[in-house]
């Protein structure tokens, strides 16, 4: 399978590791450690010499309860750190719901677009269809960030994966009617927007159920809250539990794999993928 992005068309016959840079004062995972221009494009360096294979690069945090940031605001933390990032060679994503900023990153020539809204903004759908080639994630998100943990989503298990299932399908077909070409879309359950701790696990075990669509899914279980519900850890001592997420995600069925971790994940990717070729 291909995913066609603006400047590459990337292979996912092996997993890929898209790297996170939070150009945040306010992530969850890092605390802002990378909020400057110049740390963001170190850490992306890093990354990459870590051995990730994208780039995806954030302005807004999406954690539980964080407030909306104004467009200004955005621009002024992503655009620096993009115009730098896309000279390192390699497919570079932007985090972001804003019309406005997945114009301003795509004129400046990023690959992907990562929308936790699964472009439900109002024009946000219009950006990146009149984009000829420029790769699109949509994830599920119940509500929004600032509600979707004081109201997850109802229901059990079966109930869960059904309800990812028929929206991500829905926002398929309202794209594929924008003329938009299947080959540039991903599609990502959205682990930890609105969802309970055992609706996360129900969507990790049947994964392979949202492969019905005919497209390569995205995966973001990295530092989640849920890992930590089940283990006990804090944030910083999450990363064992993340590369089992990683793995577990491969081997249901995820073709991108979103890590703060990347050094690790390539790491236990590489274990996973001698177990399978024996």
């Amino acid at each position: 399978m291909i995913w066609q992005t603006t400047r590459f068309q990337i292979d996912l016959t092996t997993p890929k590791i898209m790297g996170v840079v939070n150009v945040t004062p306010d992530s969850f995972s890092d605390g802002g450690k990378y909020a400057a221009s110049g740390s963001a494009i170190k850490h992306a360096e890093k990354l990459l010499k870590d051995g990730a294979d994208i780039l995806d690069i954030g302005g807004e945090s999406s954690r539980p309860g964080a407030p909306h940031v104004p467009l200004a605001v955005e621009l002024a933390r992503v655009l620096p750190v993009v115009l730098e990032a896309v000279k390192l060679g390699v497919p570079v994503s932007v985090d972001t719901y804003k019309p406005q900023v997945m114009q301003a990153v795509l004129d400046a020539g990023v690959d992907i677009i990562n929308d936790i809204w699964a472009l439900r903004q109002e024009g946000a759908a219009d950006v990146v269809a009149q984009h000829p080639s420029c790769g699109i994630c949509l994830m599920h998100m119940h509500k929004e960030p600032q509600s979707m943990q004081s109201e997850p989503m109802q229901g059990g298990a079966a109930s869960v994966v059904s309800q990812v299932l028929l929206f991500l399908e829905q926002r398929r077909k309202y794209i594929c009617r924008l003329g938009v070409d299947l080959r540039r879309i991903a599609i990502d359950p959205g682990i930890g927007f609105g969802k309970t701790v055992e609706q996360n696990f129900a969507l990790l075990a049947r994964q392979r159920e949202l492969l019905a669509l005919g497209l390569p899914v995205l995966s973001g279980w990295s530092r989640k809250s849920s890992l930590g519900a089940v283990t006990g850890l804090a944030m910083a001592d999450r990363m064992p539990p993340s590369i089992v997420a990683v793995v577990l995600s491969v081997q249901n069925g995820a073709s991108i794999v979103r890590v703060h971790d990347v050094r690790e994940s390539v790491a236990a990717l590489k274990v996973l993928a001698m177990t399978q070729s024996n």
